[in-house]
């Protein structure tokens, strides 16, 4: 038995990591910005703060721990974190997990990285890519696209969206491709990595790549509602999702965001490193798909609520 560090263990990927590391018989350390948040694994992980600001009770906490799973990252700019902040934090983690003798480090990246983009969402992943790879540590470096199942985000509200408004505007032509993984697919191979030797880097795709439109289609159908797919000009979208945020109080999707998507960087022709389709888990869940709307900001503003509540 082995004691594996996971950032945000309460969170997203996070929890469904931790649970399946827990199955396997590992210890599990969360470092976490919310330790008081509610969670079914509060009495079954060891729970530590991300002490960005303190290196040596960082690298205390890491001390004894094989591995470390790094989720961290920040989804947009946006009051009192940034891109750039999570950078730098990142940095200081990985400087940590070195100090305190971690073996290995299993990190979350993001599909087609670089340096040279001008979205700091994945330069700043590119960079970080690069910071591990230069550290010294065997590394997994894990690049998921888009997530779905459990309480995601984008899915969720494509699908919340299609079952308010009379149409939904798809930006430019919609053939921009995606790839999901359903996130249980995901936790899956964060924790074969766990045990991988080497230094290696992969695309966690899913089974499926639709086109934005073939895919807004496919989750109106799955849930049983009938919408026009209008093509808009990718400002006017952004507009609408600022309104549709003022009503919810978050931010339902940024300028970088929308550039991203458009210019196909959550695409990839990788090999499937899942078996969970996308279309066939939304019909399955077409009762409680886009219910209820699942908003970013309210995860950050109160940290000691149950996540997704």
């Amino acid at each position: 038995m082995s004691t594996i560090a996971v950032t945000g263990g309460f969170g997203y990927s996070g929890s469904h990591v931790s649970r399946r590391l827990l199955a396997a018989g590992h210890r599990v350390l969360t470092l976490t910005n919310s330790p008081r948040r509610p969670s079914e694994l509060s009495h079954r992980l060891q729970v530590s703060p991300l002490e960005f600001d303190h290196l040596d009770s960082l690298t205390s906490t890491l001390e004894g721990c094989s591995t470390l799973v790094n989720t961290y990252w920040v989804r947009f700019d946006y009051g009192g974190f940034s891109h750039a902040q999570a950078e730098s934090n990142t940095r200081v983690l990985f400087a940590a997990a070195k100090n305190a003798g971690v073996r290995r480090i299993v990190h979350v990246s993001i599909t087609n990285p670089s340096i040279h983009s001008d979205l700091p969402y994945f330069a700043g992943k590119a960079r970080i890519e690069q910071a591990l790879t230069e550290l010294g540590i065997a590394y997994s470096i894990v690049r998921p696209a888009v997530f779905f199942g459990g309480q995601d985000i984008l899915i969720n509200n494509i699908a919340w969206m299609l079952r308010r408004l009379p149409v939904f505007g798809v930006f430019g032509d919609g053939k921009y491709k995606i790839r999901p993984i359903h996130v249980e697919d995901f936790a899956s191979i964060i924790v074969d990595e766990c045990a991988a030797s080497g230094d290696r880097t992969m695309d966690a795709v899913g089974p499926e790549s639709f086109s934005f439109r073939e895919l807004v289609s496919m989750l109106a159908t799955a849930i049983g509602v009938r919408r026009p797919l209008v093509s808009v000009p990718r400002f006017l979208g952004y507009l609408v999702a600022r309104i549709v945020g003022l009503f919810v109080r978050d931010v339902v999707l940024t300028h970088d965001e929308i550039a991203g998507l458009t210019a196909n960087l959550l695409a990839s022709d990788a090999p499937s490193m899942g078996s969970i389709s996308l279309s066939d888990w939304a019909r399955e869940h077409r009762q409680t798909l886009g219910v209820r709307y699942a908003s970013e900001l309210a995860r950050r503003r109160d940290r000691s609520v149950r996540y997704g509540a």
